[in-house]
């Protein structure tokens, strides 16, 4: 974990509800996809944990839905405004364990923090397919980004308005992969896991109060004992999984 000041370059909006937020500033406690940082916003007592979409040597990229009042402060920042951020927080995604055809799967705001892991299998010369989940096609984000990485991108929506008519596990069940990589609403990764022909590894979303591992409120039962999904996740693997 490390602490720092970073300032906003981009602050973007991407679908409704759906924004993009480029900060500037030191980047290198980002060593995994799926990791997350903390934003501390003036006037909220606790900070905002944002999954991270990608990095690079002078700058973080996040995607970050509307969910609440500092989520919303967040879309009327300007740039240039500067923001304290813990950074490198989480367990991410070990891409060790991929194979040749992995498989990520992502789900409306589960989606970010695919697309970095995406872009390194890509670079290790794997070849990962994607599904990405939304409720309609008003919502849809990202679908260009990951299919310029030169990935096979597949695309289920509830209401059939795009893609398949349905949900992430109605395309999941008639492919063949070697791994998969997931991240989204619970309800979803609790289907996927029901339906998984592989091993693989899940990123929870919960409420989080320190983000590292502090107050132990983000708790949640394993086959090893409780963990905490801001210290020990938010990334675990499927066979350590109690639902």
């Amino acid at each position: 974990m490390k602490q720092g000041i970073y300032t906003i370059s981009e602050n973007t909006r991407l679908a409704e509800g759906i924004y993009r937020m480029v900060l500037s500033g030191d980047s290198s406690a980002c060593t995994a996809p799926g990791q997350f940082i903390n934003i501390k916003l003036d006037g909220f007592y606790l900070r905002r944990p944002i999954s991270v979409c990608d990095w690079d040597e002078s700058s973080i990229t996040i995607i970050y839905k509307v969910l609440g009042r500092g989520t919303e402060m967040m879309t009327s920042l300007p740039l240039g405004t500067e923001l304290d951020v813990l950074t490198g927080l989480g367990n991410g995604y070990d891409l060790s364990k991929s194979g040749d055809k992995p498989l990520l799967i992502g789900g409306g705001v589960g989606i970010p923090p695919l697309y970095n892991a995406c872009r390194q299998l890509i670079a290790q010369g794997k070849k990962p397919t994607v599904i990405l989940g939304f409720n309609s096609s008003a919502d849809m984000f990202y679908v260009d980004e990951f299919a310029a990485l030169g990935a096979d991108v597949l695309i289920s929506s509830a209401d059939g308005s795009v893609g398949v008519k349905g949900f992430v596990t109605d395309v999941m069940k008639d492919l063949d992969y070697t791994y998969f990589y997931t991240c989204g609403p619970t309800a979803m990764l609790k289907a996927i896991d029901a339906i998984a022909k592989t091993s693989g590894e899940l990123s929870f979303e919960e409420r989080m109060g320190c983000g590292f591992g502090a107050c132990m409120g983000c708790s949640c039962k394993t086959k090893y004992g409780n963990k905490r999904i801001c210290k020990d996740g938010p990334v675990l693997v499927r066979e350590e999984i109690v639902w």
